[in-house]
């Protein structure tokens, strides 16, 4: 189930996004154009009247050049996570396995990062197998009272225990050839197994190793799906166990290891699947709490989706693994970890909300199991509870950070303004992004306000597409500011102006 799919369901208290506004263009037709019509095309509306000059500064994700609403409150939403549920249909198998064979490639225009290690070393010594805490899919859907389970077709004995490897010599994770009773959101097991068994031969093997995982006829995941089509409980078992075994030998001849050892990044998808693990396996089964919330107020719930956070990363900020990191209002700490896995680099969070601080510990002991069972290196993850603004930890790790992040949707204008004088301590050319802007439309430096802080604040706006965050499908405006002194130093020479 993805990770705010709960936040689309009737009777949940959402952000409700603005009415998009249409404008029609009509275009003349050209010589040898064919077209006679332009079509109408929705976008968010761009004109905002200009805010009044405030104190402070924002910190979420992107700043902007808009005066904050003060309209109904929005929440904050973990990553979502995309579904692929369960299918036995041969024809729609077959496409997803042939796009699932092509290795994915980030943009090149990012610079790699040559400091980068991927591989945890941890999972792949002798020690590895050790036993380790960690919530095996066996142990969530036993646990689950809220869910009934059911065995995945009538004549499977009931709850049959399979363990799965994992690229690394960390422990099986234990499931149960088990399905939701009703509908499809809740955990899939046998979704979640053919997602690992993608994934490893996607990102871990060599072309030969991946064609012979993934082949159309043959395949690992293609010979489950028969099996369990067939309801064959002796070729299900037969299939998970012959996976198991071919991955293991590319794991003793040193194949995986190798392969981590020679990549200096992660794919946005295979981060995804493991935040998708993670938050199933300890969020989804307690996400009601995060329902609670006081309207009107600083404490509400909605976060940015994985892709969004995902180009925010690469091409707005382009963070690197030596680099610091700054999530302040993280809710369960989705952005966080994701951070800290996709990029490598040292990764803060603070939020205030009792119940979201609650998962967000649960998620930070989860995450860091998964990504060892998938051999995965992550940077230092530090979860803060409470008031950002004056917390002491915060306040120490601003001064160093070089992305800041403040998901300023929903905040009041009280919280936007103490924001302003932490933004004053951010070092020069750290990038802070938010969803609205703490620049006032139409700012001009002068001499009678020579010592605010938006004449610190080199804005941009910038447009995400849909399905970027969690309480809208909308597209919409996010901000990228950064800290830049020479502005102001330069109006105050020009005339003869003292700091």
């Amino acid at each position: 189930m993805g990770p705010f799919d709960h936040f689309h369901k009737n009777g949940t208290s959402v952000i409700k996004p603005k009415p998009l506004q249409l404008r029609r263009e009509v275009v003349p037709q050209q010589p040898g154009n064919t077209s006679n019509t332009s079509r109408s095309i929705p976008r968010p509306s761009s004109s905002k009247p200009p805010a009044r000059p405030t104190k402070r500064l924002l910190s979420k994700p992107a700043l902007g050049l808009t005066k904050p609403s003060l309209g109904k409150p929005k929440k904050r939403a973990s990553p979502a996570q995309p579904v692929t549920h369960f299918s036995t249909d041969e024809s729609s198998e077959e496409d997803v396995t042939e796009s699932s064979r092509k290795r994915v490639k980030l943009e090149e225009s990012v610079e790699p990062d040559i400091t980068r290690q991927v591989r945890c070393k941890a999972a792949f010594s002798k020690d590895g197998e050790e036993a380790f805490s960690m919530v095996h899919a066996a142990d969530m859907v036993a646990s689950d009272t809220s869910v009934k389970y059911v065995p995945i077709f009538e004549d499977l004995s009931d709850r049959v225990e399979v363990t799965l490897q994992y690229p690394s010599f960390s422990q099986r994770e234990r499931y149960y050839l088990v399905k939701p009773q009703f509908g499809h959101d809740d955990f899939e097991a046998l979704e979640d197994i053919i997602q690992v068994m993608r994934k490893v031969a996607e990102y871990y093997l060599p072309t030969v190793g991946r064609d012979k995982f993934l082949d159309e006829s043959s395949g690992y995941p293609q010979k489950l799906s028969r099996a369990v089509k067939h309801r064959a409980e002796k070729d299900i078992l037969e299939a998970i166990q012959r996976y198991n075994d071919a991955l293991r030998e590319f794991l003793k001849d040193g194949t995986i290891a190798k392969i981590l050892d020679g990549s200096k990044k992660l794919d946005p998808r295979l981060v995804e699947r493991i935040l998708t693990q993670t938050y199933s396996r300890t969020v989804s089964p307690r996400v009601k709490s995060l329902r609670v919330y006081e309207n009107g107020t600083d404490n509400v719930y909605g976060e940015l989706l994985p892709k969004f956070v995902s180009d925010i990363l690469k091409k707005d900020t382009r963070l690197k693994s030596d680099q610091i990191f700054v999530d302040l209002g993280s809710g369960v700490g989705n952005v966080v970890l994701q951070v800290a896995l996709e990029i490598g680099c040292e990764s803060w969070g603070c939020e205030i909300m009792k119940n979201a601080c609650d998962l967000a510990d649960l998620q930070h002991k989860e995450f860091l199991a998964r990504c060892r069972l998938w051999g995965l290196n992550v940077g230092n993850i530090h979860l803060q509870r409470g008031d950002f603004l004056v917390n002491g930890a915060i306040a120490k790790i601003l001064p160093k950070a070089d992305v800041v992040l403040v998901n300023n949707q929903a905040f009041t204008p009280g919280l936007n303004e103490g924001l302003t004088s932490l933004f004053l301590d951010l070092k020069e050319g750290c990038r802070i992004v938010s969803l609205k802007s703490f620049v006032p439309a139409g700012h001009k430096i002068t001499p009678r306000n020579l010592n605010s802080p938006y004449n610190v604040l080199a804005v941009e706006e910038k447009e995400y597409y849909s399905n970027c965050v969690s309480w809208t499908n909308a597209p919409g405006t996010y901000y990228v500011s950064k800290k830049d002194s020479s502005k102001i130093r330069r109006f105050a020479d020009r005339n003869k102006l003292h700091l």
